[in-house]
């Protein structure tokens, strides 16, 4: 654990592949952009001998190199794999972006893991996405530890953050988030700042300096000694309150010295169980030394208190028709289950998958079912298809190392699996099954899009499926109303990471254009119409007349036709022309070129010849009668309006309420949905809220999420309706 006495420096080096679950540790790293993730993974990776000391991985590849349009955009944008070996155990070490943007590279990196690292900056503090990414993993009892960060910043306090961090991730019971060590301060500088160059353990009571670059082991001195006993002793009230041994507190309180040794399995528990959560501080190693502050005592507790893959809790199994399966939680020799968490495309190599085995032995050369997440609504292929895996690998940023297995518990990269998606599942070919998806965030950011040029348009479609092949949260979309491609992202970011991989990932230019909303028009009022098409050119001429009534229906009724001809004033067979003309007239719209519906059209009378009517004829003056009968009545536009529910902190309720109503919006009602958070419901014109999800995000500061649904069309204000008309006209 952290605070063992660790004499050696790392026992080296190489991350192989497994051979066993009890010998992997699953952790992702989780805080808000900027909090030092990719840092911390590079100094973990060096501190254990993953890199040499120019910070370069052993076979040429480079930790920090994960994606060009990282560094171009200088954040990460997608999640990353770094495996590092720490006293032989295999530590697959997840970095996730911390940017909202990019929350379901966060998710996929939750579900490959079985514990969480939250980095926090001592510069920044606590986010409220970070807040609500705790909760996630509370929810589901996820190990969680934190670390704190860019302590060498002013005016940075690693006790002060403490105790922010107790009071943001502690609200149950405070006592649970407590640091296992104090940090050691060199000199003050001439700025007053005296800077973090070690750490003091609190329960071996030791020293552990860094700065050298090398860690080395001393005793405290005496005046370091009453504040070492004061934050120990509430150490271990905190670990003994979470000990299986419940009379370890009246002993302990009774005067009885608890074993260290106890002290620290007892901690192991807590902290796997995930009732106990150490603060820890890191920073990466100066220039030329090999160890950053506090990397070896994360290592230690990754290893020593971090769960095995065994306690993974399985999700949900079902076989391909459906019925539950229950599987034994991370069985090496059981049927095979693995997921693909995350799918990227190398320029060399091919698509390559990111598996995360949760039962079985995953092996190269064999073949394996590939079953589908049922995403179809989101643009993605749905596929149940037999694949051949290609060689499995471990990842060094974009290099690849062979392995010749993969065991249950362990995460692999697989090559050339062509079918298989971010999400899919992978089974034995005789034995498919399924794994219940993890929860994704809906896309809710439009993203209208055309081809720049012909060569662009042959190869957009392809480029857009490998897009979304790659990334569950976005959503394509071929509106059939409004005749445009939208990608649906999560955000500016999130798209503008789209348009740049489509770009120089896949070859294809496209220009953004504004999204266009799905109008409608309808009759305001009962109105009738005649229609009369009548030509003499010579030869067969053209003759059709009918007169119809419009009136409207409600809300949702479409196109009604009705035929109350008497007499055989219209033939019978051409009341069915009469009928395509006014429905083909209806698609094209009466007022401002929007689809016309919930109406009825009834057709009343008309007039035909012997010679000169046909089926064309009775098209046209039907769709004639309907232009006319719109001529004499008010045409109401019709715009869609969302069902939209915000779940948002309690102390910016007020500010969503109010920025709703600002959009034309209803508020139908709040409801308090847990401490601290409220949920609103609302109903809102689709017109106003194309950007709300960047809005939201600014007006809650990140606390806040939003989902959206079609509710009905309804009549648009007469003056933006007139707007809206102007406009069509222009065109």
């Amino acid at each position: 654990m952290g605070d063992k006495a660790h004499t050696h420096p790392g026992a080296a080096g190489r991350a192989v592949a497994a051979d066993h679950p009890a010998s992997v540790r699953n952790v992702v790293l989780v805080g808000h952009s900027g909090s030092g993730k990719t840092t911390l993974v590079e100094a973990l990776a060096l501190s254990a001998g993953a890199v040499n000391r120019a910070g370069r991985v052993e076979d040429g590849g480079t930790v920090s190199d994960y994606d060009d349009i990282e560094h171009r955009q200088q954040r990460s944008v997608q999640l990353s794999l770094v495996p590092v070996e720490w006293d032989g155990i295999k530590i697959n070490v997840l970095d996730t972006p911390g940017y909202a943007d990019f929350v379901g590279e966060l998710r996929a990196g939750l579900r490959a893991a079985d514990a969480a690292l939250f980095v926090v900056s001592a510069a920044d503090g606590v986010d409220g996405s970070t807040r609500m990414v705790w909760e996630e993993c509370q929810a589901v009892g996820m190990p969680r530890a934190i670390v704190i960060t860019h302590l060498e910043a002013a005016r940075a306090d690693f006790e002060e953050m403490t105790r922010v961090c107790a009071e943001a991730f502690g609200a149950d019971d405070p006592d649970a988030v407590l640091p296992l060590y104090l940090p050691l301060r060199g000199p003050e500088g001439p700025d007053g700042h005296a800077p973090v160059t070690g750490l003091i353990g609190l329960l071996s009571q030791k020293l552990f300096d860094y700065a050298s670059g090398e860690r080395k082991e001393s005793e405290p001195g005496e005046d370091q000694l009453p504040d070492i006993e004061r934050a120990r002793n509430r150490l271990i009230e905190g670990i003994i309150a979470e000990s299986e041994d419940e009379t370890l507190m009246d002993r302990y309180l009774g005067g009885e010295q608890v074993d260290v040794k106890t002290l620290i399995e007892d901690l192991e528990r807590a902290v796997a169980r995930g009732t106990f959560f150490p603060v820890l501080a890191a920073a990466p190693a100066a220039d030329g030394a090999r160890q950053g502050l506090g990397t070896v005592e994360l290592l230690e507790l990754v290893t020593g208190g971090f769960p095995t893959p065994f306690e993974h809790p399985m999700p949900g199994v079902t076989t391909i028709d459906g019925k539950p399966r229950e599987l034994k939680a991370c069985d090496t020799d059981g049927p095979l289950v693995a997921e693909v968490v995350k799918t990227a495309s190398d320029p060399y190599v091919g698509r390559i998958s990111l598996v995360r085995v949760f039962s079985g032995t995953l092996r190269p050369d064999e073949t394996v079912h590939v079953s589908g997440h049922g995403l179809a609504d989101r643009g993605h292929e749905d596929h149940d298809v037999d694949e051949r895996i290609g060689a499995l690998s471990m990842a060094f940023g974009k290099q690849q190392r062979p392995v010749t297995h993969a065991v249950a518990g362990d995460l692999v990269c697989v090559a050339k699996l062509g079918r298989a998606e971010t999400g899919d599942t992978l089974s034995a070919k005789d034995d498919p099954l399924l794994m219940e998806p993890w929860q994704m965030p809906d896309p809710l950011l439009p993203l209208a899009i055309q081809a720049h040029s012909k060569a662009d348009e042959d190869k957009l479609s392809q480029g857009l499926s490998r897009l979304v092949a790659e990334d569950p949260t976005m959503r394509l979309e071929q509106n059939q109303d409004t005749h445009q491609v939208v990608l649906w992202c999560l955000g500016e970011a999130h798209a503008d990471v789209a348009l740049e991989r489509l770009r120089n990932r896949y070859g294809v230019q496209v220009d953004v254009v504004p999204h266009k909303v799905s109008l409608r028009e309808t009759f305001a009022s009962k109105a009738a119409g005649r229609g009369r098409h009548v030509k003499q050119s010579g030869g067969h001429g053209q003759y059709a007349i009918c007169e119809i009534e419009v009136e409207p229906l409600p809300g949702g009724s479409g196109i009604e036709f009705v035929d109350k001809v008497v007499g055989g004033a219209v033939p019978r067979q051409f009341i069915p022309s009469v009928e395509k003309g006014v429905r083909a007239q209806a698609a094209k719209g009466v007022a401002a070129g929007y689809p016309l519906v919930d109406v009825r059209i009834t057709l009343l009378d008309g007039k035909a010849h012997s010679v000169d009517s046909s089926d064309a004829a009775f098209q046209t003056a039907g769709a004639l009668a309907l232009r006319e009968a719109s001529a004499d009545t008010r045409i109401h536009l019709l715009e869609p309006v969302a069902e939209v529910t915000v779940l948002v902190a309690d102390d910016y309720v007020g500010a969503v309420m109010s920025d709703l109503s600002s959009r034309r919006g209803r508020v139908l009602g709040t409801e308090q949905v847990g401490a601290g958070r409220t949920l609103v419901r609302a109903e809102v014109p689709e017109f106003e809220i194309g950007r709300y999800a960047i809005d939201l995000r600014s007006l809650s500061h990140g606390t806040a999420r939003f989902n959206r649904a079609y509710a009905r069309h309804e009549p648009m204000p007469p003056q933006i309706a007139e707007r809206i008309r102007e406009q069509a006209g222009e065109s």
